[in-house]
């Protein structure tokens, strides 16, 4: 397993080769329905996820893509026979894959193995209780209360390996079992001394029942780019909006500055990353910027020059994001 502080990206990548056979039916008359369908291809996608259990939103895209389940009340009903069940779970997990391709989700997997890390250095340890106690010591009194355990352990984080309570609420059973939900109030040492066994115990339930948490990222890849690239009507629908700002803008902008503003205020339509996300963005958007305006100076372009360009800089732009993908908060 995974270090879990670590952050792992799910693109559906080895989903593909997943095994995806039925188990034989009971009799030779009987079938499958569409709903037992869904459950076995959840199963066996989440059990080679981490266990992570899907998101709703991305189970309900994938069967968007599934045309057997065009009507999805119908499909869930229906029974299908072997081969044609096979077919379905089949495009199914390509649906799930295919999604997970174009939208990647962020994880990381707590497994204990952080916890273990951090445990086993005294002096790690030690550090991290001392500052978690001064964070939590507000009033400067040298004690603090035993229910501020809960909020060491929220301060402290996935990227520690400690779950959210949210998504593990057997976090509030250990804090019972350690009587660290009461008003005592408690001494640097005896604070240190109490985080000490919670996380020893967190680490060994982590380590029998993994977290998998869904990290607020997003990726951008370049997938959508490239779908809209290869929808010559969407294209060309974007390209005219372009090549229309660039006709209503003040004498002496140059054309490229048009077209970046342009593509930077309409970035999540494209599938573009978000010029103000970070450094590496604004890196991303230069470097393509200018090249593309090498040679064309400040001159005014004609209609068929600037079409070509807008084009040529969103290749550009997708194949920089299918090499460097740029990861920022959902």
């Amino acid at each position: 397993m995974s270090d879990g502080g670590a952050l792992q990206v799910l693109d559906g990548t080895h989903l593909r080769a997943l095994d995806l056979t039925l188990p034989p039916p009971p009799d030779l008359h009987s079938g499958l329905s569409g709903s037992h369908l869904l459950h076995i291809a959840h199963s066996r996608v989440s059990a080679s996820l981490f266990g992570l259990s899907l998101p709703q939103p991305l189970t309900a895209t994938a069967l968007t893509r599934l045309p057997a389940a065009s009507d999805r009340d119908a499909f869930l009903s229906a029974d299908f026979d072997q081969e044609k069940a096979s077919q379905i779970l089949r495009d199914y997990v390509t649906a799930i894959a295919d999604e997970l391709k174009d939208n990647p989700l962020v994880v990381s997997v707590l497994d204990g193995s952080t916890l273990h890390l951090l445990l086993e250095d005294e002096d790690d340890f030690a550090m991290l209780a001392e500052n978690l106690f001064t964070d939590l010591d507000v009033e400067d009194k040298g004690k603090i209360s035993k229910s501020q355990i809960q909020n060491a352990l929220s301060q402290m984080g996935v990227e520690m390996g400690v779950p959210p309570f949210s998504e593990f609420p057997q976090l509030n059973d250990l804090l019972r079992k350690h009587g660290a939900d009461g008003d005592e109030e408690l001494g640097q040492a005896q604070f240190a001394q109490l985080l000490q066994s919670v996380l020893q115990d967190l680490e060994v339930e982590l380590s029998k029942k993994n977290v998998v948490y869904i990290h607020n990222i997003q990726i951008i890849n370049g997938s959508k780019l490239r779908q809209v690239l290869g929808n010559e009507k969407e294209l060309n629908s974007i390209v005219e909006k372009a090549l229309k700002e660039n006709a209503e803008a003040k004498e002496g902008v140059a054309s490229i500055e048009i077209i970046r503003s342009f593509l930077e205020r309409n970035a999540k339509e494209l599938g573009l990353p978000r010029s103000e996300a970070n450094e590496a963005v604004v890196l991303l958007y230069d470097d393509v910027f200018t090249e593309v305006a090498k040679g064309k100076g400040s001159a005014e372009l004609e209609k068929e020059e600037l079409v070509k360009l807008v084009k040529d800089i969103l290749e550009r732009l997708a194949e920089q994001l299918q090499s460097n993908p740029i990861f920022e908060e959902a």
